[in-house]
């Protein structure tokens, strides 16, 4: 019975971290639409949520059942059995998750948790009816395939469903309020407030009264049946009380909504969701309590599992207080809420997903489709149509941050309105739904209406939703045959395989954190250059500190390329190909800050758009040129070809000394806003040209001697050519620079 110990042991621990990375990954689902709209501070929407949690956890004591007896028969299992495959179920559903947040991938942890008892069950009854002689068909007796069959197709469904509705419904809402929103707020807002608030406090009902662990049947049943009923009459009562608040306070109706639409879907997914994370653990501490004292343990089928449970209280209370812990503490969840918002926001700015053939392919389709109906639509609608989605009313209001809403308060509404009321339909049917695909598909697509994807983001966008979606289905495909493989390994190494397995866990956990931390510097590098400046003195101090930085960092990876080419250091080589591609994103971002400053320009002495077009000219091929190079210097290596000689070694070396100490004096005088190029800087610049094109007749002359391989001399020349590109377009960047800094009022 050791071993058992020990499982249960990692079954409550793993259930402890299984909240954090599943909080972390789900928490977009309610957080989405509120920290999107900036509808209120975060702080307020962090205590929303997070009251939604507390008060939604008490409401999941009977979805507990599905991880006991919702995907196999636990009558047909023993207990090692059982505490097999929850055990696997449990490592698997935490490395799973956190890998998703990792990369900040919403996926879905009901999905995740299914698939995970799936393929430990399935392996496990497999390995059992093998042993006995039989065979593969024999095993499925151990599944509950009616149960998993009803959650696969009503996922589908829920999909499909979710995008015509959240289309449509966006759609229409959007028709009626255009983006004009303040001036028909009066006219519609207390009717819209109220019917949506109607449709959550529905929805609350709903959820609530399925599964609360303070609500004997009786009371379940009767909310329940009376659900409809409630619902109209609270149509009435918000309507009254949304026109109160629109006729004597300045509160916009919108936002009530937001909010608490932000609860009711916290709520629900506490409800839902709380299973995913606390199931397998509370079904293994049942079945370990329910043997502990008999004679054979080991060979008790758990038929007691099937039964109807109730959790404790108290214990689901515990529960809700880490999860919504997690929500203010960890930065993943912040970075999967990211990525849902950064696809659907109202505008362009840095994108997180790059294009692919298939994005490409149905943007090119839909492009298609949407000029066969311009044709046939007459030209009288399609003017009334324009007009009700003139995207160029549509003026946000940053932040105290400075920070733009990514959406307005109308969508962030539709998004929460639609989600829960089809989250409540599919509970009153009976089917079980992941509201991460629900919510996600929605928030899609409620972004097609308001024309969020435009002609120079859609193929990102839709690159972006294709990889979430491709993720859904690597969720079950890994999910499932990642918990088979565990719980086989478990069932024949025993303790010390189980062992092996956490500490492989551990590993790949820590590894998760420092990938992570890497990507979001990535990110906010990218993203710091979004806000815009308020003033043409801050703008083009910001521009000079930027190209000053881009500079250092460029001469910081030619040394480093330099290094790890001479030496052959494969490691090396790939940290300055790495550092070359940082620096390419940044140069991304640069450019839209240089954009911001030109538009900005009012003044008719400053700077002409000529520079600004120049700038941004000179820093995209600057940092292209270096990225090729460093991608050719690290396949060199990495493909083990014949190292440089001695003379071409030294060639660079020189080369390098000289060109590092002008990159370093550019990059301070930039820095400085010294207005004046001198001629000590142009002077240094030839002279390094000069060494550059010495440098190349001696590797063509070595060409010609026959004593270099062809791969060696190209890759000289390249280094060669990019060396005098870097000069070339530094010094451009330094004028450049001189003008900004004469510009008036700098």
């Amino acid at each position: 019975m050791e071993i058992y110990y020990v499982i249960l042991a990692v079954l409550l621990l793993a259930a402890i971290a299984d909240l954090v990375v599943g909080v972390a990954n789900d928490a977009v689902n309610f957080l989405n639409s509120a920290i999107g709209s900036k509808v209120a501070p975060r702080v307020l929407i962090m205590l929303v949520a997070s009251a939604g949690i507390i008060v939604g956890v008490t409401f999941s004591s009977g979805m507990m059942e599905i991880a006991r007896k919702g995907i196999f028969n636990p009558e047909m299992l023993t207990f090692p059995e059982v505490m097999i495959i929850f055990a696997a179920t449990m490592l698997t559903d935490v490395l799973l998750l956190d890998l998703f947040n990792t990369f900040g991938l919403p996926t879905s942890t009901t999905v995740s948790l299914v698939f995970e008892l799936l393929g430990a069950a399935f392996s496990i009854s497999l390995v059992k009816v093998l042993q006995d002689g039989g065979g593969v068909s024999e095993a499925l007796a151990f599944i509950n395939t009616a149960s998993v069959l009803k959650i696969l197709f009503s996922i589908v469904l829920s999909v499909v469903v979710a995008f015509i509705a959240g289309a449509l419904i966006q759609y229409l809402s959007r028709m009626l309020f255009t983006f004009d929103i303040n001036s028909r707020i009066k006219r519609y807002g207390s009717i819209w407030g109220g019917a949506a608030l109607a449709g959550i406090t529905y929805f609350l009902l709903v959820k609530g009264a399925k599964g609360a662990s303070f609500l004997d049947a009786s009371q379940a049943t009767w909310l329940k049946d009376h659900a409809l009923m409630l619902a109209g009459l609270s149509l009435v009562f918000w309507t009254l009380v949304m026109q109160f608040v629109s006729l004597f306070t300045r509160v916009n109706v919108f936002k009530p909504v937001v909010l608490a639409g932000t609860f009711a879907l916290a709520m629900a997914f506490a409800a839902n969701d709380l299973v995913n994370f606390i199931g397998a653990p509370l079904a293994g501490l049942a079945a370990f309590e329910e043997v502990q004292y008999l004679s054979d343990p080991l060979n008790t089928l758990m038929g007691s599992l099937a039964e109807p449970v109730r959790a404790n209280t108290m214990m689901l209370l515990i529960a809700g207080l880490i999860m919504a812990a997690t929500l203010w503490m960890s930065k993943k969840a912040r970075t999967v809420t990211a990525t849902e918002v950064n696809l659907g926001r109202q505008g362009e700015g840095a994108e997180r997903f790059e294009a692919n053939p298939i994005a490409r392919s149905i943007v090119r389709m839909v492009l298609s489709v949407f000029r066969f109906f311009g044709y046939v639509t007459p030209a009288s609608w399609k003017r009334a149509i324009e007009r009700r989605f003139d995207t160029s009313k549509y003026q946000p209001v940053p932040d105290e941050n400075g920070e733009y809403p990514s959406f307005d308060y109308l969508r962030a509404s539709v998004n929460l309105i639609v989600s829960a009321l089809l989250i409540s339909f599919g509970t009153t049917l009976k089917l079980p739904l992941s509201t991460t695909y629900v919510t996600f598909m929605v928030a899609m697509a409620t972004a097609l209406p308001d024309r969020a994807w435009g002609r120079d983001s859609a193929v990102y966008r839709v690159s972006g939703v294709l990889t979430v979606v491709g993720g859904w289905f690597f969720t079950a495909l890994i999910a499932a045959s990642s918990a088979a493989l565990i719980a086989v390994i478990i069932f024949y190494t025993q303790l010390p395989g189980l062992i092996a397995i956490m500490l492989i866990a551990l590993l790949l956990l820590g590894n998760s954190i420092r990938v992570h931390r890497r990507r979001e510097r990535e990110h906010e590098e990218e993203n710091r250059y979004l806000i815009s400046p308020s003033t043409m003195a801050e703008a083009s101090k910001r521009i000079r500190t930027e190209v000053s930085d881009i500079i250092a960092g460029v001469a910081e990876t030619v040394r480093k390329s330099n290094d790890g080419l001479a030496s052959e250091n494969r490691l090396l080589m790939k940290e300055a190909r790495d550092q070359a591609r940082t620096l390419a994103k940044r140069g991304k971002g640069m450019a839209h800050s240089v954009m911001n400053t030109a538009h900005l320009e009012e003044s008719e002495d400053a700077v002409d758009d000529k520079s600004y077009a120049e700038v941004i000219g000179s820093i995209s091929l600057l940092l292209r040129g270096l990225r090729n190079m460093t991608g050719q210097c690290y396949t060199h290596v990495n493909n083990n070809h014949r190292a440089l000689t001695e003379e071409q070694i030294l060639d660079l070396k020189e080369i390098e000394a000289g060109l590092l100490h002008f990159l370093e004096r550019l990059s301070a005088e930039i820095k400085d806003a010294q207005p004046e190029l001198s001629s000590d800087t142009e002077s240094e610049a030839e002279g390094i040209v000069s060494m550059i094109r010495k440098a190349d007749k001696r590797q063509l002359k070595r060409s010609k001697k026959e004593k270099q391989t062809t791969r060696s001399s190209l890759l000289m020349l390249e280094i060669l050519t990019e060396y005098e590109e870097i000069v070339y377009h530094t010094m451009a960047l330094r004028r450049r620079s001189a003008q900004l800094a004469d510009t008036p009022g700098l």
